[in-house]
């Protein structure tokens, strides 16, 4: 529907793009191991762009590292600057899952985001990456 302002197109073409805090690694040092890291972000807050409302999830990710690990304290302040930013739930867990693939390069990865309730609707997003 052209010119409907109800109209989702064009409010999500900047997400590939937009600038957010740089997550940091540290040396895995048992890189020779397959082992799981969970991680839960119970506070996950971004920006409906439909609506200007916040919306709230919990993120989990599990990851096998290879050669780094997700350095915590600049992940929590990646996930933060959402609080801002107008993005549809599918496009939070693609956007996440694919900066976590760039900079740490791990062997597999899952993120699940499950935020809470919207019009008596509870969604969840899920994505898996293993390396080839």
């Amino acid at each position: 529907m052209a010119g409907n302002e109800n109209s989702y197109e064009g409010r999500q073409n900047h997400i590939r793009t937009l600038a957010l805090p740089a997550i940091e690694v540290f040396e895995n040092i048992y890189p020779d191991r397959d082992y799981n890291i969970h991680l839960n972000f119970p506070e996950f807050t971004a920006i409906c762009p439909k609506t200007g409302l916040p919306d709230f999830g919990v993120v989990d990710l599990d990851y096998t590292p290879d050669k780094v690990c997700l350095e915590l304290k600049s992940l929590k302040e990646y996930f933060l600057a959402f609080r801002s930013v107008g993005i549809f739930h599918e496009n939070v867990v693609n956007r996440v899952l694919d900066d976590l693939i760039d900079v740490a390069r791990m062997r597999s990865a899952k993120i699940s985001v499950v935020y809470n309730a919207r019009g008596g609707i509870v969604t969840t997003v899920s994505r898996s990456y293993n390396r080839a």
